[in-house]
């Protein structure tokens, strides 16, 4: 009786823990609720941004891997944004506003920009610290990927090829 009750509660607990590890792989972490106040005076919440593809990136100015990977992000945007990918740019908090529209302004960035002032979305975002920083988010608001450092931009177009079934 004893071997019994052993070989069919085994099956039942293998079972158990084989659900309870697929429960675990797919329960990604999701984007924090933060509105988004861009350098034009526009609200953009990472609600709104449900069904979208969206990279939350945080550069500064001065930091020359955000500005090196620049022209590449600028590209992708072009390319992927009428397919639904969205870029937010956050620029961090000791950043200088003026330095920062000079920038935008001079660079023609396409995807909203923001600047964080008062730390409020990089502490959403787990207190970034380090630039440039990216958070890919899919369709559902769940995080794909998270990178500190220059993005590497050919996996990220096969990522949204894949995420945006292209």
């Amino acid at each position: 009786m004893n071997t019994l009750l052993k070989k069919s509660i085994l099956p039942i607990i293998v079972i158990a823990l084989l659900a309870f590890l697929a429960l675990q792989l797919n329960n990604k972490p999701v984007a924090p609720d933060v509105t988004f106040n861009t350098i034009d005076g526009k609200q953009i919440s990472m609600d709104s941004l449900k069904n979208k593809v969206v990279l939350v990136n945080f550069w500064a100015t001065d930091c020359p891997g955000c500005i090196k990977e620049m022209p590449d992000l600028i590209n992708t945007y072009k390319q992927y944004q009428p397919k639904g990918f969205e870029v937010i740019a956050v620029a961090m908090p000791y950043d200088q506003i003026s330095q920062i529209l000079n920038y935008t302004k001079s660079q023609a960035l396409p995807f909203p920009v923001t600047h964080d002032s008062n730390s409020e979305i990089i502490n959403s975002f787990g207190k970034v610290s380090l630039t440039p920083t990216a958070f890919i988010y899919d369709k559902q608001g769940r995080l794909l990927q998270h990178t500190i450092g220059e993005l590497d931009f050919k996996a990220l177009q096969q990522l949204l090829n894949k995420e945006l079934s292209i």
